[in-house]
């Protein structure tokens, strides 16, 4: 998976949310405001490049502490959150 060109990480009043750029691109009934945990996946996500529920899963055990499936389910659910959004290709 990766995350689709032309969206971004923004802080918005204090939020953090994924914007499109391009008029095109904005939907705002669709914004997705992340929290302090999602938007450090996502900086992680765009790092990679490529990326799978794993590789994001081994560095959120790295940089917090929760176990492996914590980790795994967090992330599976972050996915599911941003692909309903249609902001990642898988």
């Amino acid at each position: 998976m990766r995350i689709k060109q032309g969206f971004t990480l923004r802080e918005v009043c204090g939020e953090r949310v994924i914007i499109g750029e391009g008029l095109g691109a904005v939907n705002f009934g669709k914004l997705l405001a992340l929290n302090e945990s999602a938007a450090w996946l996502w900086k992680q996500a765009v790092e990679a490049g490529d990326f799978t529920v794993e590789s994001l899963a081994d560095r959120m055990c790295e940089e917090y502490e929760v176990t492996a499936e914590e980790a795994r389910q967090d992330v599976m659910e972050i996915i599911q959150e941003w692909k309903s959004v249609g902001v990642i290709a898988a």
